[in-house]
């Protein structure tokens, strides 16, 4: 119980801060609006809220784009608060947030961004964790945490590249592995510096993704020779670190039985009557 009150504290102690930092914005830009006597200019003021599709992404980098260019401190210190709050609870969406690093930042800041704060924040969830919610990981998933932990042990002399080869090909979700690593005693340097590989193929996809979409206006430009020539290298960027990955797996890795959820239906099976 001790546990769940310090995470609670302190899980609303980040939320009471990232509110307070998201509601006083700095005076927004001003819009011509239509009056009665002809048009006048007024501030327009925004509201904050995490993107759910692409228009409101793009709406939201232009507003933040605007802000950054007088209040770049302020834009900085907003998007990492909101990133590592994400990360170090678990939340999903780091897709947008580092489309939106792209189209805020730009492809190279936006991708060193985007590095710094996943792994800054996976490292952050892991201490929760490792603090206050081991025993609820084993509690909540008992089947995945004991197959991910007989995994381990199996490549135990190859726990990096193990590592490794999760996050490359997310057999199991980001956010699972940063609450049971904890659980399965990896250590924290291994920890760090596989999120921090691991991650930049997938960071660098949706920054440059972010990145391009804030600069195109209509769908010709996608089909644009600059476009596609940046597309395919994106893809490039993100199948040859997979492939060598994947190449030194086959001869020195055990990822048997593991599907795109981490564990497959025949593990499960047998580690029921294991029990």
């Amino acid at each position: 119980m001790r546990s769940l009150t310090g995470l609670a504290a302190i899980a609303g102690a980040a939320s009471v801060y990232l509110y307070l930092l998201s509601t006083h914005l700095p005076p927004g830009p001003k819009q011509l609006q239509p009056g009665s006597q002809g048009e006048h200019e007024e501030v327009q003021e925004y509201r904050l809220k995490f993107p759910s599709d692409l228009d409101e992404l793009r709406e939201l980098a232009e507003m933040l784009k605007f802000y950054k260019r007088q209040h770049y401190t302020y834009v900085l210190l907003l998007f990492c608060s909101a990133y590592l709050y994400k990360q170090s609870f678990a939340i999903p969406g780091s897709s947008f947030l580092n489309m939106l690093a792209g189209a805020i930042f730009g492809p190279w800041e936006g991708l060193a961004l985007a590095c710094m704060l996943a792994t800054t924040g996976s490292t952050f969830c892991f201490l929760l964790s490792s603090a206050f919610g081991k025993q609820y990981v084993v509690y909540l998933f008992p089947e995945k945490v004991a197959l991910l932990q007989r995994k381990v042990e199996e490549n135990r002399s190859s726990l990096f590249f193990f590592l490794l080869f999760l996050r490359f090909f997310p057999m199991t979700p980001n956010w699972f592995l940063n609450i049971t690593c904890p659980v399965l005693n990896i250590p924290m340097p291994i920890f760090f510096f596989s999120v921090f590989i691991g991650l930049i193929p997938y960071n660098f996809i949706c920054v440059r993704t972010g990145a391009i979409l804030s600069e195109i206006s209509s769908l010709d430009d996608i089909f644009s020779w600059g476009t596609l020539a940046q597309l395919l290298a994106i893809a490039l960027v993100a199948l040859v670190p997979g492939a060598l990955i994947k190449h030194y797996s086959k001869g020195r890795l055990k990822v048997d039985g593991m599907d795109s959820n981490g564990i497959s239906e025949t593990d499960m099976k047998q580690e029921r009557k294991r029990r």
